[in-house]
């Protein structure tokens, strides 16, 4: 009598989507999160009213005190009001982040054949988008009040990239405190509590040399006042290669620092 034994063969591990596979899964889950506007609309109302009502009132409430008419004053804070809006901006990726992790969606992506690195750098991706956004509405704004490009279409290309380099940077602090933390609004606390100050001891809405000289001090050596100078060069005129080298040296610095922490908190939280 034969025995007929039934030998299964050897299952190994699901392999790994590659690097093409894991750029397209990066951009579906970016494009998951741009389409989600539409069911929360007040997440692209952040990044677009309260900009324009910072240009609008900055610029005819205190612009003639400050620099002697709304027009000139315009000129010096709208690069600034760029910058404050960007980091603001970067705040939404640990905000949605945190959201995707207390809400499970997180753990959903990872029983699919998903690059691991793709949910966070799709959300990363869509708010790049969004900050792209955000600084076209505010130079139009500013034209439409007057505001004019003193080096031309370069200038502007030069602007958005170092923005968009320096918002990707600093959006990975974003993504610690959105990690680290239980709740999504603690990270717009921390927003509140840390950015918001940042950006007002810096030289965003006020001249260096119009504050007490205690403060100038720190007021010069400041990240936020580093970026608003070399925007200030590129879209209107002035210095700039100084300003953007260090701006890029701080975007470096944050990088290094911060994306390594970020990448290992979430391997412990997931």
């Amino acid at each position: 009598m034969t025995t007929l034994t039934a030998t299964a063969s050897p299952v190994g591990p699901a392999r790994r989507p590659g690097v093409l596979a894991g750029l397209r899964h990066t951009l579906t889950l970016a494009w998951r999160s741009l389409v989600q506007i539409k069911h929360n609309p007040m997440e692209l109302l952040d990044l677009s009213v309260q900009p324009v009502m910072f240009v609008l009132l900055f610029t005819y409430v205190f612009g003639t005190a400050i620099s002697g008419s709304p027009g000139t004053y315009l000129k010096f804070a709208l690069p600034g009001i760029i910058v404050q809006t960007a980091l603001f901006a970067t705040m939404t990726t640990g905000f949605g982040l945190n959201q995707d992790l207390t809400k499970g969606v997180f753990d959903r992506l990872r029983a699919l054949p998903v690059a691991r690195w793709a949910p966070l750098a799709g959300r990363i991706v869509a708010d790049t988008v969004k900050q792209a956004w955000s600084l076209a509405l505010l130079l139009g704004i500013g034209m439409i009040l007057g505001f004019r490009l003193g080096n031309g279409v370069a200038g502007l290309l030069g602007a958005l990239v170092l923005l968009l380099v320096f918002s990707l940077a600093a959006s990975w602090i974003s993504v610690l405190v959105g990690v680290l933390v239980s709740e999504p609004d603690k990270v717009q606390i921390f927003g509140f509590t840390v950015i918001f100050p940042l950006t007002f001891t810096s030289n965003v809405f006020v001249p260096t040399d119009q504050m007490p000289s205690w403060l100038q001090h720190w007021v010069e050596v400041n990240p936020v006042t580093i970026l608003a100078d070399a925007l200030r060069g590129l879209l209107v005129g002035g210095p700039v290669a100084g300003p953007v080298a260090q701006s890029l040296l701080w975007a470096a610095g944050i990088l290094l620092v911060f994306a390594p922490l970020s990448v290992r908190a979430l391997r412990r939280r997931v």
